[in-house]
Parts: structure tokens; C-alpha cells; sequence
């Protein structure tokens, strides 16, 4: 087998929806004659574990090397210790701390004990590919620094943007330059670049002219089959409507505005109110649950908190519908979760107040999604009552199954072993 060297510090049992994609690469990439060892985190805190998922790493053979740091969440707790996500505000200001002392990002501790655990490796192992998921930042240029040091191809995936970030903050223009800068320097030294859509590859050929169209491929978002093949153990029926969401609220993304849509429908129509229930699959944060009593909407709220991987399919797969949100941000144009990809791969109708973006044209071309804008309250309250209508006639739509067997891991997971493969043949 060829041999990549992985590296991603979000990785199983680390949670929520940011460690898929690594896991599921690596899950798969042995059928296509790539063996992964995965350089990741080691003892940190973090605000949710699933070790359902890491045992499918296990499962899969997937070597796995724990590197620890003083990371700034790893200073809170023990190993592995859940921490609770703090109020908005709260996390936002300690955010905006980090970024403004730590360039390009806080794991730059950890980014450079993984580079020492690789560097030992590599000088005792051969290794065709060195693969650096991002964010985090810094652990892509300590990859660029492996690649200089030992001459392997350096595969770089973009799960967000790095320069111009939706979520960055440059506190002075030296932050903006140096950021601008350590990618500049980490895309010299790529051989590829893998991005999640369409936009980010325009927005990276943009700013960076020194990269040609062929240097940066687009390998989308996905979902694992076998994820959705499990037994489907009977899930509670209320003989209501389930709108269910599987996720965290942060920054733009946020449940006020279904809320409120909801609060406006119990009013004006109560008949379809009642015969609706919203679901929440992860962290409903304290001020969502204040917001859900302040509107008197308790009784049509169910909130399941963080659930594993494997339950938390079995939940969406036994909804009626689906519902995501991306609010209006700087380049949330380019934000397509992978989250929105499962749903895919449930086949389920899809409510997405969207902004006009990558997640937009995605929906579009599902085919059974419903789109409005984030925050137009209206517009949502119209959308579910077309929705309630459809689901009383079992008339819902049905997704472009063309489009969803595209978004199979496996097939994705194939994709990118030719691309490691088609470099080393060139």
C-alpha cells in the first residue's frame, strides 16, 4: 500500500460535525490502496466527545498518533473532559482575545509538537503524501515545513477559508499581513489544494494568482452510507410534524428566527402549530432555551442535547424535515456545513434559511429543500405552513438522488486517492 501521513487536529473522539470529513477519509482510504496514520490531539477539552466515532476509526484499522499541548482548552480540563460552551457573548470576547494574541490561531502549540511526533516519523518511516486538514491554521505551516524538509507532496484541504475567514478578526493591519503572508508561504510549498466548493476555489485563485485552476480541486462535503444503513430502532411518535436540527449555535448561525417564525404561527394558526414539534439534536445554548420561554413555546420544543453520532442519525432519519440556517456574515458565501451534507443523506425534506452562497446552490440542486432568507421571519412562518400542507397531503418532495449518490464518502474518499495517485504517476 501507498502510505499518506495525516494531519488533523479535529479527530475522533473529538465531536460534532468539523471531524467527519478527516474520519471518514481515512475510514475509506485503505480500499483504494492508501494507508493513513493520523497525527491528531491528544489531551484535550473540548465541547463534545463521541467515542462511537473513534472506535469506527478503530474499526477501520486507521493508525492514530496523540500529540498533547498546552492548549488552551486542554488548560480547563482533563483528558477529554466536555466543557460547556459559554454564553455568546462570553465566547465571543474570548475569541476575539485569541486571534488578536495568537497568529494564525491558538493551536499553535499543538501545531508544532504534531510537526516534531511527524518529523520523528517521517525520518524513520517512507511516506508518499502528507495530507493537513484546516482549520487549525498552524498546522498547515508546520506541514509546508515537512514538506521542505523531507520533499513529500504536501495536500492541503480547506474546510473554511483561512485569509478572510467568515469568523477572522484582524485587531491591526499587521495581523491582516501576517496572516496573508503564512498562507501565501504554506500554498507555495502545496503541491495540492482540496477545497469544500466552488467558492472557496474562486475566492483561494483570487487572492493568490500564483495558483492555477489545476492546482485547487473541489471534493465536497458528504455522508457515509453506512451511516444511514443502521437499524432504524423505533423513535417515539407524537403523530406531529417533526423539524429537526442537529447542530450548535455560534456567531451567525443562530435558532432565533425560526423561533420567532414559530411563535408568529402559534398565533396566527394555531391548528398547525399544534400539530408541529421542533426537535434540537446538540447544544441548545442558555440563552435559546431563555428565548424559547420568553416566546411561551416550550410545549412545542424538544431539546435532546448532544447525542452520538449514530443516535443522532437515527433521530433525523425518523424527522419529517429538516431545518439549517447560515446568517449573513462576511464570505458566509463560502460556508457550506458539513452537517447540510448529512441531511443530504437522509433523503429528507430540507427548510434552509440560507444566505446566497455555496449552501444555497447546494440546496437548489438537492431539489426537496425550501429556501429562504436567514432572518426574514415571515418568509420562514410561510414556508413551514407550505410545508405542514404538503406533509398532511404526503405530498413532500423527493431529492435528486443523482445528486446525493455524488456526495457518497466512499466515492469522495476514491476521488482523493486518485488525486495522490495521479501526482505520484505524474
Amino acid at each position: 500500500m501507498f502510505k499518506v501521513l495525516v494531519i488533523a487536529y479535529y479527530y475522533p473522539p473529538l465531536g460534532l460535525s468539523g471531524v467527519q470529513r478527516t474520519l471518514k477519509f481515512t475510514k475509506y482510504m485503505k480500499n483504494y490502496n492508501w494507508e493513513p496514520t493520523v497525527i491528531t490531539a491528544g489531551n484535550v477539552a473540548y465541547f463534545a466527545h463521541d467515542f462511537s466515532m473513534l472506535k469506527e476509526a478503530e474499526d477501520a484499522g486507521v493508525r492514530i498518533i496523540r500529540t498533547d499541548a498546552l492548549d488552551v482548552n486542554a488548560i480547563i480540563g482533563k483528558q477529554y473532559k466536555t466543557v460547556s460552551i459559554p454564553r455568546e457573548f462570553i465566547r465571543k470576547t474570548l475569541s476575539s482575545i485569541s486571534k488578536a494574541v495568537f497568529i494564525p490561531d491558538n493551536k499553535k502549540s499543538w501545531a508544532k509538537k504534531a510537526y516534531k511526533a511527524a518529523k520523528e516519523l517521517l525520518e524513520k518511516e517512507k511516506f508518499d503524501i502528507i495530507f493537513v486538514t484546516i482549520p487549525p491554521y498552524s498546522s498547515f505551516v508546520y506541514a509546508a515545513k515537512l514538506k521542505k524538509e523531507f520533499g513529500i507532496p504536501l495536500f492541503v484541504d480547506y474546510r473554511d477559508l483561512w485569509y478572510g475567514n467568515h469568523f477572522a478578526f484582524y485587531p491591526t493591519p499587521y495581523h491582516k499581513y501576517r496572516h496573508k503572508k503564512l498562507e501565501y508561504r504554506s500554498l507555495k510549498a502545496a503541491e495540492k489544494v482540496v477545497v469544500i466548493n466552488r467558492r472557496i476555489k474562486e475566492k483561494l485563485l483570487l487572492t493568490y494568482p500564483f495558483l492555477s485552476f489545476k492546482d485547487v480541486m473541489i471534493i465536497p462535503h458528504g455522508f457515509d452510507p453506512a451511516d444511514f444503513e443502521i437499524a432504524e430502532d423505533k423513535i417515539e411518535s407524537t403523530k406531529k410534524m417533526k423539524l429537526t436540527y442537529a447542530g450548535i449555535f455560534y456567531e451567525n448561525i443562530t435558532p432565533e428566527f425560526l423561533l420567532r417564525a414559530y411563535k408568529q404561527l402559534s398565533i396566527e394558526r394555531p391548528d398547525i402549530a399544534a400539530h408541529i414539534e421542533l426537535e434540537f439534536i446538540g447544544h441548545l445554548r442558555k440563552e435559546n432555551k431563555k428565548l424559547i420561554q420568553e416566546l411561551g413555546i416550550n410545549e412545542f420544543v424538544r431539546d435532546h442535547g448532544y447525542l452520538d453520532h449514530r443516535e443522532t442519525v437515527k433521530r433525523m432519519k425518523g424527522s419529517d424535515v429538516l431545518w439549517m440556517m447560515i446568517g449573513d456574515i462576511r464570505n458566509a458565501d463560502t460556508i457550506s456545513t458539513s452537517k447540510l451534507y448529512e441531511y443530504f443523506g437522509t433523503r429528507k425534506p430540507i427548510l434552509g434559511c440560507v444566505v446566497e452562497g455555496a449552501a444555497h446552490s447546494a440546496l437548489k440542486e438537492y431539489g426537496a429543500a425550501f429556501i429562504t432568507a436567514p432572518d426574514n421571519i415571515q418568509e420562514i412562518k410561510d414556508s413551514i405552513i407550505k410545508i405542514h400542507d404538503l406533509y398532511q397531503q404526503n405530498n413532500l418532495p423527493v431529492p435528486n438522488e443523482e445528486f446525493v449518490q455524488k456526495h457518497d464518502r466512499t466515492k469522495l474518499t476514491e476521488e482523493l486517492t486518485k488525486a495522490f495517485q495521479f501526482y505520484l504517476r505524474a
